[in-house]
């Protein structure tokens, strides 16, 4: 009994500081990045992160809540530049202290690869040691977090009874003889996009139909979307009707709001990718990077990163029963990044999404990112 209520009291005591204000500290919000903590402090905590400002926010107003003499500089950044930026600051001044003390993506491959090739720094605590073998590779890269890769419909303008539980359901409906999804369907760019990229190769390993899928798609006219933000916008809006290869947490935080989206996830397998962190060997402070990592792993920040961000605890991403497992940190993640594969997949995958269709209205549609890139 006693033990029931300490814990009561602890969840009490997070919920509580969640809602109050940082009191006596100063908060400063740009389009892509926040701000927290004395603008004075000796101790600057920069992180670059792919996941979405307003997603994270609640994450890193706790952890300046537990740390108020830490300022907290968080910018919003592309799968693909957070990757671009870590190199060529490698080659541009290899012995220089610069750039972020800690970077979180979506794309856990591209993680993976700077990694391998160099790029980080070990980093061994008990939260780090507490991790599932395939959430922490090499003591260098880890899981903060996993998401399900998921298919989102409009529920205005697709009846749940028609909705498809399997990619090879939706492949028939791609195929149907009233067209339902032509013209308003919508998938990653994947070569803007790493999550994407990542999800869309993960598809090509485990699904003999992937192919005759991506097909449908082009005939279908695909919209490609920048993000899953980008994408639940058109689906919200009803400019599409199902949206394929979303990320679950940033769909639930507009399902809350009220939006008419649902969720399905394939029954014949469902993608649980992970948000994986890594200390940059440039780091100019690896020890606030480090102390910024221990947070997340811990079970208050793995509690708010379920709550505040929507994404699920490390612990707890094998469902086995629902076909959902995590893909694993490792060297496999970089089969597809070898630069002929890489070449090759995108050939096909283009070959594929642009294939001819009769007039203008047969141009695949496209709400690709600009020159940066594309977020989570």
């Amino acid at each position: 009994m006693k033990s029931r209520l300490i814990a009561a009291w602890r969840g009490l005591a997070i919920a509580a500081a969640v809602l109050l204000p940082l009191a006596g500290q100063a908060a400063e919000t740009s389009g892509d990045g926040l701000t927290l903590g004395p603008a004075d402090s000796r101790n600057v905590l920069v992180v670059h992160a792919s996941n979405s400002v307003q997603v994270f926010r609640g994450v890193l107003e706790d952890f300046s809540r537990l740390n108020p003499s830490v300022r907290l500089e968080y910018t919003e950044i592309s799968t693909q530049d957070l990757y671009a930026q870590a190199v060529a600051r490698a080659w541009q001044a290899p012995g220089a202290r610069t750039g972020p003390d800690i970077v979180i993506s979506s794309a856990m491959d591209l993680q993976t690869k700077l990694v391998n090739d160099g790029y980080a720094l070990p980093h061994v605590s008990p939260q780090t040691q507490a991790l599932p073998r395939w959430a922490n590779w090499r003591d260098e890269v880890f899981s903060i977090g996993t998401d399900p890769i998921v298919m989102v419909y409009n529920t205005d303008r697709l009846p749940a009874a028609r909705a498809p539980r399997t990619r090879r359901e939706l492949l028939s409906l791609l195929q149907a003889p009233d067209q339902p999804l032509a013209g308003s369907i919508s998938t990653y760019d994947v070569q803007g996009s790493g999550i994407g990229y990542l999800a869309a190769t993960q598809d090509t390993r485990l699904d003999s139909m992937a192919g005759a899928l991506l097909a449908a798609f082009g005939r279908n006219r695909v919209a490609m979307h920048a993000s899953t933000e980008h994408a639940l916008d058109q689906l919200e809006r009803g400019q599409t009707t199902l949206a394929y290869n979303l990320l679950e947490s940033y769909t639930r935080h507009r399902i809350a709001r009220g939006a008419p989206l649902a969720i399905v996830y394939p029954q014949d397998y469902t993608l649980m990718l992970s948000r994986s962190a890594i200390i940059p060997r440039q780091a100019p402070r690896p020890d606030l990077g480090a102390q910024f990592l221990d947070y997340l792993l811990s079970p208050r920040g793995q509690q708010m990163v379920q709550e505040q961000s929507g994404m699920r605890p490390v612990n707890a991403s094998v469902i086995a029963a629902a076909g959902v497992r995590p893909v694993g940190l490792g060297v496999g993640l970089l089969v597809y990044l070898d630069p002929l594969k890489k070449k090759h997949f995108l050939d096909l995958w283009r070959a594929a999404v642009q294939a001819p269709a009769a007039g203008p209205a047969g141009a695949p549609a496209t709400g690709g990112p600009g020159p940066g890139g594309a977020l989570d």
